[in-house]
């Protein structure tokens, strides 16, 4: 397959390096490589640092950029914007830094990329055991067919059928998955990015997903294709849930596509 769009991958992390090795390596594995990959790291040890320098000079062929902020609580939204800012490539994809990709899976975000869309898809949850299992030995090979995984109808790798699902729950801005979506850049840039005023767990990527709507941008979803693997982890507090419930709700209620506080703080040439 001819890769005819370029592609950043962005990734963000939080002091967890054993499961960001595990998803660069399948980054740096996929049948069709990315053109950079961009590390969203919000606040963490040095650790996490000393991994992404020595994966970049252990290979060069994707570019790896370390965009670092001070930890002063769970900022996805901020960090997530300065890494779109930093990125150079026309199509943007967003993974979380505890997932593991199936080989194909920028193959197929490219083949199913469509102007005037962005696209959200699945995930396949791996148990605890399975988890603590992968961390130990390092090893990031998971199939349909591997143990310990949940969500195995997620794993079925038929990308000739996806595009007979992509209006699976169009509607539905609460149907996304922030550990697997894409978008062109320019229609980030379009609404402003993710909405800063949102910090702590939750919602950010549904606001985002109704902005961009409202811009009329039309949402799809990814099925039988672009198929990650999630690692399982606590649940992270949820302390500051109401108040981004109540951001997303006057979103939709007033149509908005820009937020007030978003990507424009960290670029140089917003669009106004």
């Amino acid at each position: 397959m001819k890769k005819d769009i370029s592609v950043s991958v962005i990734i963000p992390t939080y002091n967890w390096p054993e499961a960001l090795n595990l998803c660069l390596q399948s980054v740096l594995s996929q049948s069709i490589l990315p053109d950079e990959i961009i590390i969203a790291d919000d606040g963490s040890r040095s650790d996490t640092a000393e991994l992404i320098n020595n994966i970049s000079q252990q290979q060069s062929s994707v570019p790896i950029i370390h965009v670092w902020q001070e930890d002063n609580g769970f900022r996805l939204t901020q960090i997530r914007n300065k890494a779109i800012a930093k990125s150079s490539k026309e199509y943007i994809l967003q993974i979380d830094g505890d997932v593991i990709l199936h080989k194909d899976f920028i193959k197929d975000h490219i083949r199913f990329a469509r102007i005037g869309s962005f696209v959200s898809g699945s995930r396949v949850t791996v148990e605890k055991e399975m988890t603590n299992k992968l961390l130990k030995t390092q090893d990031f090979n998971l199939s349909l067919y591997s143990k310990g995984i949940h969500n195995r109808l997620n794993g079925i790798h038929l990308p000739f059928l996806s595009f007979l699902q992509e209006k699976y729950r169009r509607n539905d801005i609460l149907y996304v998955r922030g550990c697997n979506m894409a978008f062109w850049r320019e229609d980030l840039l379009k609404v402003n990015g993710y909405n800063e005023e949102m910090t702590g767990w939750g919602r950010e990527d549904n606001e985002l997903a109704s902005r961009l709507i409202n811009a009329g941008i039309e949402k799809r979803i990814i099925k039988f294709a672009g198929i990650v693997y999630h690692l399982h982890h606590s649940l992270r507090p949820r302390t500051n849930l109401n108040k981004n419930d109540l951001i997303l709700r006057q979103s939709v209620n007033t149509r908005a596509i820009r937020c007030a506080k978003g990507i424009s703080q960290h670029i140089d040439n917003p669009i106004a």
